[in-house]
């Protein structure tokens, strides 16, 4: 049993290594996030940021701490366990079309955890149709096939495929950054008024400071598996305490190539900076 208290999720001291001997890929990684809130967490490849979401989706074991979704220790769940949770906690990762069946069309795609939840197949039409519409696609999508879709149509159809369900939490991995820019806003868009609309949490795991600032009340920034900084993205953005922050910031594109430019060069000598304050 929960109340409006409880975290949504809330994860402790998390350690992960993928050998006895290596280093932590996860290093005592702690945070919450509250219903209805979006957390970002934001890193460079090889930072530690997918590993943590996939702990948090149970496909990667946890070496030390705790995952807790709902006030429900989930760290360690076992297989009977996690299916119980399929609902309430779902992902869309950065390729829809590798996990869509080329063979048939999208509607089964989308109805697949309900199919498993035993629902009948009047019922998972239905909510097919509704959830395809909630994401700006006709109803009679779900009768067309993964080729016929364009990349961010695709991807509306990966959210559609998690939010069947009625979750409560979602981990968006990368999940926008292989769209061009102008669908990554449509995309961003649509999740912020889903967000609004479902009281749903996401975890929105990212390596553009610019995309996290769009959607995140909360941002995390992890280097190396251990966190760097985190509070509230707008006073994060406005005032990085880091220098690897202020790395990610340099990073970020923008559509002025004389200002790319420039950040590309302050980027350059932040980078040295980051790397200096790491060896310290």
């Amino acid at each position: 049993m929960t109340d409006d208290q409880t975290p949504l999720l809330e994860v402790r001291n998390l350690v992960i290594r993928y050998s006895k001997s290596g280093p932590n890929a996860v290093d005592d990684v702690s945070f919450t996030i509250a219903r209805g809130e979006t957390m970002g967490l934001v890193g460079e490849s090889g930072s530690g940021k997918t590993t943590i979401g996939r702990a948090i989706l149970g496909l990667q074991p946890v070496t030390e701490g705790q995952i807790i979704f709902e006030g429900r220790d989930i760290t360690h769940a076992g297989a009977k366990e996690r299916r119980s949770l399929q609902g309430d906690l779902r992902a869309v990762f950065q390729d829809p079309f590798s996990s869509l069946n080329p063979r048939r069309p999208i509607g089964d795609a989308i109805t697949e955890p309900l199919r498993v939840a035993g629902v009948a197949r009047a019922e998972r039409d239905q909510r097919a149709r509704a959830v395809v519409e909630s994401v700006g696609l006709p109803a009679n999508s779900i009768q067309r096939y993964p080729r016929q879709f364009s990349g961010g149509q695709r991807q509306r159809i990966a959210i559609a495929r998690a939010l069947v369900t009625d979750p409560r939490l979602v981990v968006c991995d990368e999940a926008v950054s292989a769209l061009d820019l102008s669908t990554q806003a449509q995309v961003l868009n649509l999740l912020a008024d889903l967000r609004a609309g479902r009281d749903l949490g996401y975890l929105f795991i990212a390596h553009d400071m610019a995309v996290v600032e769009f959607l995140a009340q909360r941002v995390i920034v992890l280097n190396r598996g251990r966190i760097m900084e985190q509070g509230v993205t707008s006073e994060v953005m406005n005032n990085p305490q880091h220098p690897y922050t202020r790395v990610l910031m340099a990073a970020s594109p923008v559509p002025d190539p004389d200002e790319q430019a420039r950040r590309r060069e302050a980027w350059k000598v932040l980078r040295s900076e980051a790397k200096a304050a790491a060896a310290a």
